[in-house]
């Protein structure tokens, strides 16, 4: 399997090149503006990230103007004329509506101005960049340390034989002007209205242990109206090394991951708990990383046992930031579980926001799906830290039975909710 390399002009006469690889439901993946195709490919690690992709999709990759084969003697870096090459590519790859892979590229938000035709949109590590200018000065002064600094930053723990592949490929795909240039666009960016202007569904993904950009991809996946955030293993800023669950992330999220199970059935008035440690940034810097994560680790194994205990679900794996969801039959229990879950979160130094909502959802396996889980998700986002907020419904169905009083905290509009939802707090008798 090799990709099919080709040449598309975009409106304003500049020349893109890009490649087709592979067959099924087309995926544009906007790489960030390092490395060519060129250089990609020729990188072991992220040749086999471009292979398992494109065994299940038409993967369509390319190179951005001023970078690899595309035109290089060009003034123009703007987001606009980037969004103009992305619909040239598009259309030479001849695609209706598609899948968008965007790596490490936010600005891609702001070029995607057709939504018509993006069916998906899936974000790797987004972030905001910070800095920039200085960035820019750095490329053009001293362009060896810039491409070792950044291969660094991508690649924290190595291998060094990575880093100085990858410093080598930034080397050969693009000058340093041209970084300067593009990471000056960068500086100028106001992603926020944008983002919240994004009609498809999106899936955030990032590393686990890449905890640089941690807060600021949250931030970024909750500005997404419809979107989901997931955190895969490793501790590298690209999608490969260790690819494997990045494919796997976005396979599901494209449906093209066998189902785990052929009956995912509704199922009337779960009680759905989240669960978020609060402030982990501060908490973070407070007592250093290493031993933040060695807390949050062991909370989440007694945060899921709590769950089981009080007759609950723990779905699998992260399904937000430090964060635990869980499913119950019950409002009571899913409310008897949330205050022990505080208990135990303030006994280890990590105060946590709870929310609780009731409603039909999609189970498939120990996961589930639906609106109901959005507003929960939206629910403990409101609450404050140490607090437990339940929305109406949850409300009403444990008035007598949980053993608890409810203090009305009014309507709020939730991010990505329709309408206002009115949530309680709850207060242990």
């Amino acid at each position: 399997m090799e990709p099919r390399f080709a040449f598309c002009t975009s409106a304003d006469g500049t020349r893109i090149a890009y490649a087709t690889y592979g067959s099924g439901p087309p995926l544009l993946h906007v790489a960030s503006e390092f490395l060519s195709m060129d250089a990609r490919l020729a990188l072991p690690e992220s040749r086999a990230y471009f292979d398992a992709l494109a065994a299940r999709v038409m993967l369509v990759i390319f190179d951005v103007r001023g970078i690899g084969a595309s035109a290089c003697d060009v003034n123009d870096l703007s987001l606009e004329a980037e969004g103009r090459d992305i619909a040239a590519v598009a259309d030479a790859a001849g695609l209706r509506r598609f899948a968008v892979f965007a790596e490490s590229a936010i600005q891609t938000i702001h070029v995607i101005r057709d939504q018509e035709r993006v069916e998906r949109l899936i974000l790797w590590s987004p972030f905001k960049t910070i800095g920039a200018r200085e960035l820019a000065s750095m490329a053009r002064d001293n362009w060896s340390y810039a491409r070792r600094l950044f291969a660094g930053a991508f690649f924290p723990e190595g291998p060094v034989s990575l880093q100085r592949a990858f410093s080598n490929a930034m080397k050969d795909s693009l000058t340093p002007e041209i970084m300067a240039g593009y990471v000056e666009w960068w500086a100028g960016l106001d992603t926020d209205a944008a983002l919240a202007a994004v009609t498809a569904p999106a899936l955030v993904l990032a590393r686990e242990q890449f905890t640089a950009l941690r807060q600021g991809t949250m931030r970024i996946a909750g500005l997404l109206p419809n979107s989901q955030l997931r955190f895969v293993p490793g501790s590298s800023g690209a999608p490969y090394p260790g690819h494997e669950p990045v494919v796997e992330a976005v396979f599901e999220f494209m449906g093209l991951s066998e189902p785990a199970s052929s009956d995912a059935t509704p199922t009337a008035m779960t009680a759905i708990l989240f669960l978020d440690i609060a402030d982990s940034t501060a908490l973070t810097t407070k007592v250093g990383d290493t031993a933040y994560r060695e807390r949050e680790r062991a909370l989440d194994g007694e945060l899921r046992a709590a769950i089981r205990e009080a007759g609950g679900s723990p779905a699998e794996g992260k399904v937000l930031g430090d964060g635990v969801m869980a499913t119950f039959a019950s409002a009571k229990d899913a409310i008897d579980a949330a205050l022990n879950c505080q208990s135990l979160g303030e006994g280890a130094g990590l105060p946590l926001h709870a929310g609780i909502h009731a409603g039909d959802v999609t189970r498939e396996g120990n996961n589930v799906h639906g609106g109901a889980v959005q507003v929960a998700a939206r629910i403990a986002d409101a609450s404050a830290p140490n607090e437990t907020l339940v929305s109406a419904t949850v409300r009403d169905l444990a008035r007598t039975s949980a053993g608890v009083t409810f203090e009305d905290r009014g309507e709020r509009e939730l991010k990505g909710v329709s309408e206002p939802v009115r949530v309680f707090a709850v207060r242990s008798e």
